[in-house]
């Protein structure tokens, strides 16, 4: 079994894997799919400022046309494609409004921490999407209002004519190596504790591995080897748009000089160590929990498969 195999055969991260038909031949017609918004068929998905709106269960609390009528919804409302051969949908509860009868709000990391995968995927399509076009309401280049367009996978401006598309930053998130050793930081407004990989934006102009070995360098002080640095895997982040693209980066120079407005601190841990904080059993150090691909990359880096 090689390398490609165990990862395939790994769990799929959190938010990855959206099991949708998006649609994008049903998203070319306007007036059929405005008609299917407006309809009676599928199952809507309900947001409160970003967090979703649960089952006593802890599952999404899919909710039928005729229930989202008697909701206090704001914003736009946007079509998330296909989910087990039904339409479904997106919408806004307002802020102020009490979450409906047999319903529970609950904060984003801790409900997709325990949500099925499926349905922890698609939450974060629509978490994302709604976000896009509350910060969209205008046009970029003139200033005019745009509208939303495609079951929201677009806007236009009637001003200039321009189309605005969702966004998604990709951000590297890099597990650098020395041998036996990784190299994690941490931020002062973590909690105690907690170490992760270092992570940076991509830069205009600019590869993965090339952001890579920059923000370790100005973060660290550390010298990744380009040519040696790979891809591992990325995973959708719904906070509000990115994408994680997880890189392992053996070092040339593993020196560090810690840029203190970036990182509180920074260290180098053995195999060792990094397996005893993946068990809680580390006398001093932790890693993040399980949605987060930086614990992904270090529990591949444990069992040697990266």
């Amino acid at each position: 079994m090689n390398d490609r195999t165990l990862l395939a055969d790994a769990a799929p991260l959190v938010f990855a894997g959206a099991p949708l038909d998006r649609g994008e031949v049903l998203r070319r017609d306007e007036a059929r799919l405005s008609a299917l918004m407006d309809g009676d068929e599928g199952w809507w998905m309900v947001l409160q400022a970003g967090d979703p709106l649960l089952s006593p269960e802890g599952a999404i609390f899919w909710f039928r046309p005729d229930e989202l009528a008697a909701l206090a919804t704001t914003g736009p409302r946007v079509f998330l494609g296909h989910y087990r051969g039904s339409p479904c949908f997106a919408a806004q509860l307002d802020t102020d409004t009490p979450e409906p009868e047999g319903t529970m709000r609950l904060d984003a990391r801790r409900a997709a921490m325990g949500l099925p995968a499926d349905e922890a995927a698609i939450y974060g399509y629509a978490k994302s999407i709604l976000a896009w076009h509350d910060r969209h309401g205008f046009c970029a280049n003139c200033g005019q209002p745009t509208r939303m367009r495609s079951g929201g996978n677009r806007r236009s401006c009637d001003g200039c004519g321009a189309e605005h598309f969702p966004r998604v930053d990709p951000v590297v998130i890099m597990l650098a190596t020395d041998g036996e050793r990784c190299l994690l930081g941490r931020q002062a407004s973590w909690p105690e504790g907690m170490w992760s990989a270092l992570a940076g934006f991509v830069e205009p102009a600019e590869t993965p591995e090339e952001a890579c070995a920059r923000e370790l360098k100005e973060e660290s002080g550390v010298t990744a080897d380009i040519a040696a640095t790979r891809y591992v895997m990325a995973q959708p982040w719904p906070f509000p748009s990115s994408l994680m693209v997880g890189l392992v980066a053996p070092v040339l120079d593993a020196t560090l000089t810690i840029d203190a407005h970036e990182l509180e601190d920074a260290r180098w841990f053995s195999r060792d160590d990094v397996r005893d904080m993946l068990a809680g059993t580390h006398p001093e150090a932790a890693m993040p929990p399980p949605i987060a691909i930086a614990r992904r990359l270090a529990e591949l880096w444990v069992e040697r498969k990266i």
